[in-house]
């Protein structure tokens, strides 16, 4: 299905009328799946599918992105623990179950998608066609290190390691994104990006995409907020005294500014406005604020110096992410 716009303020939401949020324009449509969007048979996603070639080799420009993010990461998480005496063969473990987690977490966050689609339920399928979540890939990961910890009876915590490692990490995954994926709702925003004409048929999941409609950049504005948290993660760095409370800084700043950006990225509306994303968000997310509220209940950030944060740790268990 292609939804017809002249303009921005054309496409309207589910109800038949515009948003408006903080006084901005923005527009939630309910998105048509990709496949029933009639990309041509062939034709690879997004604007810039190809990034280079190398001889008869062509790089996919998602592929590559996410590669080097992943390599980008592994080099912060490598010179973060030389820098806190942590680099080991269980650190290497640690870091190896949060890979594998977060690969797996990844893919099966939208396998209940894939297979409501009808989309099968071999393993091939789940693999190759079932798509890729960042929230599931996150879930993952830190589920990864969990479990890998557990095996190897390691007890310190690490989420101060991998935090800005992560942040970092995504920043360089989602230029992927920006240049092969939807790009956001349709806006009158000054900064609102306008895609070439002859690219228009192979960007995916975008039934918005018409010419001269400009859209939310959305996913630059993620990038740019990985780059700004990851900046925040090293200022709080040696603030912080609270082991592994990077990670869980990282994830409720995460959890807040996606539940915001998914009003302007395009995603399909299930139920109630919200996407799915946002759900699994409103479901999650209260745990991670019962953390940082139980965490001031106990005193763990009492401040025993100007600017710091003390290392009182409420009782429980070791040897988390966290």
């Amino acid at each position: 299905m292609r939804v017809k716009a002249e303009s921005p303020c054309a496409l309207l939401d589910p109800g038949g009328s515009s948003e408006s949020m903080t006084g901005l324009e923005h527009v939630r449509t309910n998105v048509t799946p990709a496949r029933d969007r009639a990309i041509p048979s062939g034709t690879l996603e997004g604007m810039i599918p190809v990034l280079f070639h190398i001889g008869p080799l062509s790089v996919a420009t998602h592929e590559f992105f996410t590669v080097l993010g992943l390599i980008v990461a592994t080099g912060f998480v490598l010179l973060e623990s030389l820098r806190r005496g942590m680099a080991d063969r269980a650190m290497a473990t640690i870091a190896a179950g949060a890979l594998l987690g977060g690969a797996l977490g990844a893919r099966a966050g939208n396998w209940w998608i894939h297979i409501t689609e009808g989309g099968g339920l071999s393993l091939p399928a789940l693999l190759v066609d079932g798509g890729k979540s960042v929230l599931g890939g996150l879930t993952g990961a830190y589920l990864g290190v969990l479990v890998t910890k557990r095996i190897i009876g390691y007890r310190a915590k690490t989420g101060d390691v991998f935090a800005p490692a992560v942040a970092i990490g995504l920043a360089v995954g989602r230029i992927g994104c920006l240049l092969t994926e939807q790009i956001g709702t349709p806006t009158s925003l000054p900064w609102g990006f306008v895609p070439p004409e002859d690219t228009l048929a192979r960007i995916p999941n975008c039934p918005q995409c018409q010419p001269g409609v400009a859209m939310h950049p959305s996913f630059l504005y993620e990038i740019l907020f990985f780059v700004a948290l990851f900046a925040g993660l090293l200022w709080l760095r040696p603030r912080v005294h609270v082991p592994g409370e990077l990670f869980k800084i990282f994830l409720a700043s995460y959890c807040v500014f996606r539940f915001a950006v998914e009003f302007v990225r395009g995603n399909e509306v299930v139920a109630l406005g919200l996407t799915r994303s946002q759900w699994f968000l409103l479901a999650t997310g209260p745990l991670i604020a019962w953390y940082f509220v139980r965490q001031v209940r106990t005193g763990a950030y009492r401040s025993s110096d100007a600017g710091e944060v003390a290392v009182t740790l409420p009782a429980g268990p070791q040897g988390g992410f966290s």
